[in-house]
């Protein structure tokens, strides 16, 4: 029995059929567009690829969970996009939606870092931020879901005036240390900014107060950074090394890893989350 996954993604979607990392086949990835095109081709994929038991998807956010929408998004056209509704109706399948970062952090519970763990933390730093949180074993939900993107950290506008790139807060997390940010602060992304250590020393330093703002509120065992932003080598060693120092002994810093399951955990996780649906 094969299972559906999508990690639907402000710039791309992912959709893949399969049972797990071993098993993961007809896996496509194509620019995410409108919604009318976009939710099209994922269902064309499906229809073309065999019936599957049920259908995961890990979106981008804000969304209610409980009507299956992306919601107050900045994306242009995305806002109160019914995105169950339309795969559901097309496909005649369940289908369960959550984050896209709870999906990563399902999926490396399943079969990555968190193996074995029930409390801790996944967090994307990419064009965006975002922190999926799993807590004695469930993912947490409640009033939306948690956006960790969108804490507000200490900022020295002295050492930093920019003034961060959230269209909703200015200088949260997100709109001081995710790859917009970065883009936005110094021109270019970031990957084209090389080993420049007064990128990735302040760059550090603004995930680490989000890092400790995690940890001192979810209590996590593990902490996972994933995102484009994170593939710079440099940087983990030295979000642990502030995030030390901000702790400053008070608790002892969980290990913070990069996902073992790297660009797949969404995708990966979203099929996870198909398959306990029908379980």
């Amino acid at each position: 029995m094969s299972y559906g996954g999508i990690e639907a993604g402000g710039t791309k979607w992912v959709c893949a059929i399969g049972t797990g990392p071993d098993e993961l086949r007809d896996v496509v990835t194509f620019p995410t567009t409108t919604p009318e095109e976009t939710i099209g081709r994922a269902a064309e994929f499906f229809s073309q690829n065999g019936k599957v038991a049920a259908l995961g998807i890990g979106s981008f956010g804000p969304v209610d969970l409980h009507r299956g929408l992306i919601t107050t998004t900045p994306k242009p056209g995305w806002a109160n996009t019914d995105v169950v509704g339309a795969l559901r109706d097309a496909l005649e399948v369940p289908v369960v939606f959550d984050t896209d970062v709870n999906a990563a952090a399902v999926g490396e519970q399943r079969w990555g870092a968190a193996l074995g763990l029930d409390t801790f933390c996944y967090i994307t730093v990419g064009t965006g931020i975002g922190g999926g949180v799993m807590a004695g074993n469930e993912l947490v939900h409640g009033l939306v879901h948690p956006e960790i993107g969108h804490m507000l950290i200490r900022h020295d506008r002295e050492r930093d005036p920019f003034d961060g790139v959230c269209p909703f807060h200015g200088d949260c997390f997100e709109g001081l240390a995710s790859g917009g940010a970065v883009r936005a602060r110094w021109g270019k992304p970031g990957e084209e900014l090389g080993g420049d250590p007064r990128v990735w020393e302040l760059e550090a330093q603004y995930l680490a107060h989000g890092v400790v703002n995690v940890v001192c509120a979810t209590s996590p065992e593990l902490v996972i950074l994933g995102g484009g932003v994170m593939k710079q080598l440099s940087l983990l060693p030295l979000v642990r090394k502030h995030v030390d120092a901000l702790l400053a002994g008070y608790v002892t810093a969980p290990p913070i890893v990069s996902p073992a399951l790297g660009d797949r955990a969404g995708v990966l996780g979203a099929i996870e989350l198909a398959h306990r649906a029908v379980a």
